[in-house]
């Protein structure tokens, strides 16, 4: 019985100590954004690069428009259907 509550004992104080070093903050680990805020060159920087990205994005021909059937080659094709005879 005393080495079950031993064994108990120590899993408690085990997890104990867990949560209070969970709760501890940790170095170099910062909650709060410290990053200082761009300036208006940065911005207009970024715009310019966002403008490029677009107008590079836009000249990718839309693979939607074909319809490409990667089994084509492979799966057979459907039986023609035959002529009613009567």
């Amino acid at each position: 019985m005393l080495h079950k509550t031993l064994h108990a004992t120590v899993i408690v104080l085990l997890m104990m100590t867990g949560t209070v070093y969970a709760q501890m903050p940790t170095p170099g680990l910062h909650l709060k954004d410290e990053t200082p805020s761009r300036t208006k060159e940065q911005r207009e920087y970024d715009k310019a690069l966002d403008r490029a990205y677009q107008s590079s994005i836009k000249k990718i021909p839309d693979a939607e428009k074909k319809s490409v059937d990667p089994w084509g080659n492979i799966r057979p094709s459907p039986p023609v259907a035959a002529k009613n005879k009567q």
